[in-house]
């Protein structure tokens, strides 16, 4: 049984003729000791599902329309309010974007640490347990840090922080959410090479969130991609990675930059996500895609799984003179 599967799952902001479809038919699932990394462009629809697993989504204006989210074979989206609390923090926890706009300015990071081990471990709630996760996060002096503010730390200290509140839980699945956006390179390797440490020692499982490419390869299990609400492309990271079926697969690969190339310019993907309120009819990417068919523009396609455990959702994907232009 899958720690996390989700089930054609679509999400709606309003009601109506005018409701606004986020997340449209999507389908993940997640195996206990795994990473999932799902990636995309803004306004993909990635945050929109990763706050649904344990549906911090504020409903109204958020409509959970049809499908299905199980976390350990229980069904989410019919768990009571007092069932959620018990998930939130404890089976699923979640880092945020930008650290700093995360963590109480007016409390000291001890302190934030602590509440959170009094509402999943109270009796862990001590300064002694406070300084073993600071450690284990990697943060130098830590009986000093706890005493100190957010402001008083770095970026990178601060999203160091962030997990030692999310891991104190000990939860099943750890939910990082472009974890690593605001941080320089080094930092953000430090980082993941953080997570993947952590996922080892405590036996957890993640969804990694990112439209950064360069950083899937090093820690994913699998790889899904999403584009306009849906998942076009879903996978072995590896497999995905090295044999990228979709064309917005493979316009996010190619658009990542490579030592040694010498190219005198990145190459990009032309337009932008399409607007909610305004999608194309038939194949979402069309109107992006450099080789786009006739079709393509009134027929929407399927996820289809032409390769055992790869699926995408593109009819033209496998055809002999296949599809990469580059």
């Amino acid at each position: 049984m899958p720690l996390l599967e989700i089930k054609e799952l679509r999400i709606e902001f309003g009601r109506g003729p005018g409701a606004l479809r986020a997340v449209d038919g999507v389908s993940l699932s997640l195996e206990e000791g795994q990473t999932l990394c799902l990636v995309g462009e803004s306004g993909s629809g990635k945050s929109v599902t990763a706050l649904s697993i344990a549906r911090l989504l504020p409903s109204p204006p958020a409509h959970y329309t049809a499908g299905s989210i199980l976390l350990l074979g229980r069904e989410v989206l019919r768990m009571t309010s007092r069932e959620l609390r018990e998930i939130r923090g404890g089976t699923v926890s979640y880092i945020f974007q930008e650290p700093g706009a995360s963590l109480n300015p007016v409390f000291r990071v001890g302190w934030q640490i602590k509440e959170t081990l009094q509402l999943h471990r109270p009796g862990a709630a001590t300064d002694a347990e406070v300084v073993r996760l600071l450690k284990l996060v990697g943060i130098p002096a830590p009986e000093q840090r706890m005493r100190s503010y957010p402001h008083e730390m770095s970026g990178g200290m601060q999203q160091r922080v962030m997990i030692a509140m999310a891991i104190a839980a000990h939860p099943k699945l750890l939910i990082a959410d472009e974890p690593t956006t605001a941080l320089d390179v080094t930092i953000q390797a430090q980082i993941i090479e953080l997570l993947q440490q952590l996922k080892a020692e405590l036996g957890m499982s993640i969804l990694l969130i990112t439209h950064n490419l360069g950083i899937v390869g090093d820690i994913a299990d699998q790889l899904a991609v999403m584009y306009a609400g849906q998942i076009v492309e879903n996978g072995p990271a590896g497999q995905v990675l090295k044999n990228p079926l979709h064309p917005y697969t493979q316009a996010l690969i190619d658009s990542v930059p490579t030592l040694g190339e010498g190219a005198e310019r990145l190459r990009a993907i032309p337009g932008s996500v399409p607007q909610l309120s305004a999608l194309p009819a038939g194949c979402r990417f069309h109107p992006r895609c450099g080789v786009v068919r006739p079709d393509c523009a009134s027929e929407s396609p399927a996820l289809d799984w032409p390769v055992s455990g790869h699926a995408v959702r593109c009819p033209y994907c496998l055809q002999p003179a296949g599809l990469r232009t580059a």
